[in-house]
């Protein structure tokens, strides 16, 4: 059996920090990182804790990849794995980084550099020996990495801002947004990444109940985020960017509920691969 032309795998599904132990062990404890798969094209949202073992795999596959990494925003749970990412210190590939809100503050090779600076790291950036290349644009922008694929983005409301992704590849789609505090009138970008989308990924850190006491911390409940799935007709929606206080029991209520509100909707965890 072939495996399909384009897919979405998740490596790290949590928010704020990673949080392993026998509690989180079937949702996961690795912060954001998802890989999808365009035929043998390879793209890379976020490099949470969870590129890690992404980078392992890729490793292990004893072949040089060609990656683009994609940054929501530079939060430290979204960027703390870059370090430990293998292929990182390998000269046998190449990454190219993409950011679409950090101009402003030097670009996101600025903000890999003051992480795996002195005294927050032992070694610089300057220590890998992959072939990079880092390229900053304006959330809003179209992108087209590769041949056959196209990436549309928007800002996203985020302390400190973010960006929001949909990757169309063969008249496929996926939408990728977190960390975003969503408002009662959903803005019309937003709606326009998600619109019939075959997987819509978003964050859902939070309940309706706990988000007055999170106001301004820029994450979602998993309600608003149904009511954007409905609006934008979205055929699959996978609740993402979970909050680390929330243990795999506590995890299942809000699938069994959400399932219920939306019928197929599905929540991330660390190693689901879902097939477009």
């Amino acid at each position: 059996m072939s495996s399909p032309s384009m897919f979405v795998r998740f490596w790290g599904v949590r928010g704020s920090i990673p949080c392993p132990g026998p509690g989180k062990a079937r949702y996961g404890g690795h912060t954001s990182c998802v890989e999808v798969r365009c035929g043998d094209q390879l793209l890379v949202f976020d490099a949470g804790s969870g590129i890690r073992v992404l980078g392992n795999a890729l490793q292990a596959e004893n072949k040089a990849c060609d990656v683009d990494l994609f940054f929501s925003h530079c939060h430290i749970d979204h960027l703390l794995g870059l370090p430990f990412f293998a292929p990182l210190f390998d000269g046998g590939h190449r990454l190219r980084l993409f950011s679409g809100h950090m101009t402003a503050e030097g670009g996101i090779a600025a903000a890999i550099d003051k992480l795996m600076s002195f005294p927050l790291f032992p070694v610089g950036i300057d220590m890998a020996k992959a072939k990079l290349e880092f390229r900053d644009f304006k959330a809003g922008e179209t992108l087209s990495p590769r041949p056959g694929i196209t990436i549309r983005t928007a800002p996203l409301v985020h302390p400190g801002g973010a960006t929001g992704y949909r990757v169309e590849y063969q008249g496929r789609s996926v939408a990728y947004l977190t960390d975003l505090e969503i408002s009662e009138d959903l803005d019309s970008r937003i709606v326009a990444l998600a619109d019939a989308a075959d997987v819509l990924i978003v964050d859902a850190t939070y309940t309706d109940d706990e988000l007055p006491q999170h106001e301004g911390w820029g994450h979602s409940s998993w309600q608003q985020v149904v009511r954007l799935a409905k609006q934008a007709k979205a055929k699959t929606l996978c609740l993402f960017h979970h909050d680390p206080d929330h243990d795999d029991a506590f995890m299942d209520r809000v699938a069994a509920d959400a399932a219920a509100a939306l019928p197929g909707t599905i929540v991330a965890k660390d190693g689901l691969i879902i097939p477009l």
